[in-house]
């Protein structure tokens, strides 16, 4: 009897929204040397409640790497309003912040607010209140700390985003390929497409509401666009060949491409609102891995035309190719920082691969990561921090370092095989 091979999908907030399971752990394998001790006191509560907010904040800021708090069990205190605080009692603890806050049922709702206070002056830095349903909680509480994180560090924090990546279970015909969501932290794990053929090449659209990828649920390469809420979706390209590396364009109106259908693979510019399709360069080489510049002006993709494969640089509108990488032997998958100075990249030399990043206007390449099986690398939508794959034997993680190098995570996650990761807008 024949196999039937299938692909089934999901719309994010229908079917799997209330699942709130982490997969995935978090190791800071290196951090700041300077983070900075905080208390985040557990809020008050009146009942129970489906989280603990102050518990979620202090494991992002933990896991930033830019902080250190304070265990619950060594606080001499919980305070919950601001003159319960005794800041020397603080000080003595070693402690330069404390945050505090409740959370308070209010119908269908909670109200919640948090405050946050410089220990060494006894002056509040920070206060906020917000209404949250209780399925928001978690949202909620990641706001929270993109709020500590941007008011002490200076950055946007990243703690509210989401993460899309592929996981790969079973091999040969028993194989099962999903493409899934989760929020920064691992939690609210969500498949939005899983097929028993490959999936490949994630690309959220700006606005977060759209996801383009590649699936092989076809025995060929074809790329859909999918909106997340609704699981609807369009197939956008299958031509002969192949059919890969979709990326959005800034505005969101265009997907940039890489189609063999002429022979050999070169980029194209899909035009979603009427179909039309603009080539943009044509070598007898592998031209592949387009990536938008923010401004939409430029497309930087890898080629091995000049022998090996390196970064190139052309117009979105097409035009003459310009070499913007000359260091080590292997340059690929460029990934633009949210201001456009910074190009995030595979960097290879021999069986070594390194996620590097070039800086655009000097040409100066700055090796991250230590190898020898890192790649796909994303910027944050802070432009701090990038994600990447590894492997480990026959298995893949994710991992994320700072644009310095500084701090690196190990993402830890149920699935042996993870790859591919793309950072939401």
């Amino acid at each position: 009897m024949k196999r039937i091979k299938k692909i089934v999908i999901i719309g994010l907030l229908g079917l799997f929204a209330p699942l709130l399971r982490a997969e995935m752990d978090i190791e800071i394998t290196e951090g700041i040397e300077s983070a900075l001790p905080i208390a985040i006191v557990p809020f008050a509560q009146q009942g129970p409640a489906p989280i603990s907010i102050s518990s979620v904040v202090s494991n992002d800021l933990g896991h930033s790497g830019y902080f250190k708090p304070m265990s619950e069990q060594y606080m001499p205190a919980r305070p919950t309003s601001p003159e319960a605080i005794q800041f020397e009692q603080w000080k003595s603890v070693g402690q330069n912040y404390i945050v505090i806050g409740q959370a308070i049922p209010a119908g269908n709702q909670y109200n919640v607010q948090f405050q946050l206070f410089d220990v060494n002056n006894g002056s509040q830095l920070l206060g906020y209140r917000m209404t949250s349903s209780a399925q928001d909680l978690r949202r909620t509480a990641h706001h929270i700390s993109d709020l500590i994180f941007e008011k002490l560090i200076g950055k946007k924090g990243v703690f509210s985003g989401r993460i899309a990546y592929i996981t790969s279970s079973g091999q040969g015909a028993s194989a099962t390929h999903r493409l899934q969501v989760a929020d920064a932290d691992g939690f609210n794990p969500q498949t939005i497409a899983t097929s028993s053929e490959p999936l490949m090449s994630p690309s959220w659209s700006p606005d977060g509401r759209k996801m383009a990828y590649v699936s092989f649920e076809r025995k060929t390469a074809a790329i859909y666009v999918q909106t997340l809420a609704t699981g609807q979706r369009v197939k956008v390209a299958e031509f002969p060949g192949i059919n890969g590396a979709p990326s959005w364009s800034p505005d969101g109106g265009k997907l940039a491409l890489t189609l063999s259908k002429d022979g050999s693979p070169d980029i194209y510019v899909l035009n979603l609102i009427n179909n039309s399709l603009t080539k943009i360069t044509n070598s007898t080489a592998i031209d592949t891995e387009p990536a938008w510049s923010p401004d939409g002006s430029t497309i930087v993709f890898t080629s091995d035309r000049g022998g090996k494969p390196q970064l190139y640089r052309v117009s979105s509108q097409g035009g003459s190719e310009k070499r913007i990488t000359f260091s080590g032997s292997y340059n690929a998958r460029a990934s633009f920082s949210p201001d456009g100075k910074n190009i995030a990249m595979v960097h290879g030399n021999g069986n070594d691969y390194r996620i590097a990043v070039l800086d655009v206007a000097s040409g100066t390449i700055n090796v991250l990561t230590g190898g020898p099986t890192d790649e796909s690398p994303s910027f944050a939508p802070n432009g701090d921090l990038i994600l990447y794959a590894s492997q480990r034997g026959s298995g893949g993680y994710l991992a994320a370092v700072s644009l310095d190098g500084k701090m690196q995570q190990k993402l830890v996650f149920d699935s042996n095989a993870v790859r591919e990761p793309a950072w939401s807008p």
